[in-house]
């Protein structure tokens, strides 16, 4: 059979799995691993308590209100979540129906979570006080004529939410200019982080790629030729480290299987175990959706 001489991440086709095993979250979560779900609001409405509840090993924030209804009440929304309590129930009481309701909270708070970063990515105005996710986290673009080149207050692989990118431009900069910067040091950011990644499975594969190129292509995340090099798609430093960490496997598997066949998918697996989670999250967005085209 002649092999194809570049394979796409995403063929049209279905994914088979070698062991047609449904897909599972990571262990101890049904939660984005990107998802930040402690964060205070900054303002609560009157008689509402901020609470943490640590569900299957991901620690959430709450709102909790006392009302006079019968049994308690869950509501889930881009808020988060809100916990309305009779007032004759003893918040241990409540922490147990939560518990209870793990699955469906974490998987409720998943959508949100995800619905949110895709308002993100598509509101953009290049301004000064915007946010965009950087590696899974929403980081805020400062505009400074006082600082002398780009900074970053954060670590590569260490990100915080509400950390800043300082960019020294006026603040009212034209939108292009602003983009243009961002673009610059995201590419950067991506080159030396992907780099780390594909040396890091090339040496637990024990095999060997030729090249890394970076592009920004609007139906790939990423491809093998038959030549070994490897092309990632630099906008996926939008995400977290670990969907990152997916995609450079399913690059690195190509270079000993150039198919989607059940050997391949298994030698994805042994390179990255949580696969199948990464690549579910992935789905949900399309290269040329993002914002940096």
């Amino acid at each position: 059979m002649t092999v194809p001489p570049q394979l796409a991440l995403f063929p049209d086709t279905a994914f088979p799995h070698p062991a047609q095993r449904p897909a599972r979250p990571p262990a101890g979560s049904a939660v984005s691993p990107q998802a930040d779900l402690t964060v205070r609001p900054e303002t609560l409405p009157e008689g509402v308590q901020w609470q943490q509840v640590q569900l299957e090993g991901q620690l959430i924030g709450y709102q909790l209100k006392r009302s006079r209804r019968r049994t308690l009440g869950l509501t889930i929304n881009d808020s988060g979540l809100t916990v309305a309590l009779p007032s004759w129930v003893k918040l241990s009481q409540a922490e147990q129906i939560l518990h209870s309701k793990s699955a469906w909270i974490l998987r409720k708070l998943r959508e949100y979570q995800q619905r949110r970063e895709q308002l993100a990515l598509q509101s953009l105005q290049w301004v000064d006080g915007d946010t965009l996710p950087f590696m899974g986290t929403p980081i805020r673009l400062d505009l400074d004529p006082q600082v002398q080149q780009i900074h970053f207050e954060g670590i590569l692989g260490q990100i915080r939410q509400g950390q800043r990118l300082l960019l020294p431009l006026p603040v009212d900069a034209e939108p292009l200019r602003v983009q243009e910067l961002t673009q610059a040091w995201l590419q950067k950011q991506a080159k030396q982080w992907f780099e780390q990644r594909l040396q890091h499975y090339l040496d637990l594969s024990g095999l060997r790629a030729s090249k890394l190129r970076l592009a920004a292509p609007a139906k790939r995340w990423g491809s093998c030729n038959s030549d070994g090099t490897i092309m990632l798609n630099w906008r996926l430093i939008h995400f977290h480290p670990s969907i990152i960490d997916y995609v450079v496997a399913h690059e690195v598997a190509h270079l000993q299987e150039m198919n989607h066949g059940p050997r391949f998918w298994a030698l994805v697996e042994t390179l990255y175990p949580d696969f199948v989670h990464a690549r579910n999250q992935l789905r949900q967005y399309d290269p040329g959706t993002l914002p940096l085209l």
